[in-house]
């Protein structure tokens, strides 16, 4: 089964995507999964990648469609695969078909988690990490037992700049304008399977295999 899977920040698609690719028996291959492998397999495209990336540039859509190239091509993709974080782009959906039509494939679906938007800020501007050892914690759903205080190793438990609310809001804002096209893509395609993201992480999993029987 070849799938995508989008959602904002915040909506859970770390966890429903270790689901997925337990369930069906294929890779959850993420956009930085790609970038690192190219990378440490020193390709001519990695490469390019490691040296925009290093000098804090953002990897152009030629680069990354040649690494994504490069990673459906690996054997452990041969019966599937689940892309996370690519395609961000309608060009990048478009480059995508045109591989997976050179191998005689094509998506089966594109699974959309969708959240109200204050949901994603409680979720996000609720996180909280330890200081010293990195431990993770919500202000509503995992609180550390005494306040600001890691339950591990006592060390201070921070908001990370990130997760403020302004800032959470921008990323927000990005991933609507970046990714509406490409939704309307999909779904002018038929493969959109839009899914509630703000129900429980089980409910939410039972959801994206209903829609993709």
């Amino acid at each position: 089964m070849n799938l995508v899977l989008m959602g904002p920040p915040g909506a859970g698609k770390g966890t429903q995507a270790e689901y997925i690719a337990r369930k069906y028996w294929i890779p959850h291959i993420s956009t930085g999964d790609m970038f690192r492998t190219a990378i440490r397999f020193g390709t001519e495209l990695g490469l390019q990648a490691k040296t925009l990336m290093d000098a804090g540039h953002l990897v152009p859509d030629e680069v990354a469609i040649g690494i994504v190239r490069e990673r459906l091509a690996e054997r452990d993709c041969a019966k599937g695969f689940l892309l996370d974080g690519y395609p961000r782009t309608c060009p990048q959906a478009e480059a995508l078909d045109q591989i997976l039509a050179s191998w005689n494939k094509s998506l089966d679906a594109v699974i959309n988690i969708e959240v109200p938007h204050e949901i994603l800020l409680l979720r996000l501007t609720g996180r909280r990490t330890c200081s010293q050892c990195g431990a993770n914690y919500h202000i509503q759903f995992n609180p550390p037992k005494k306040t600001d205080l890691c339950d591990i190793c006592g060390g201070a438990v921070v908001q990370r700049s990130d997760d403020r609310e302004e800032t959470v809001a921008e990323r927000l804002a990005v991933y609507a304008r970046q990714t509406q096209p490409l939704t309307e893509y999909y779904a002018r395609r038929g493969l959109l399977k839009n899914v509630d993201g703000a129900k429980s992480l089980d409910e939410v999993f039972n959801d994206i295999v209903t829609s993709l029987k």
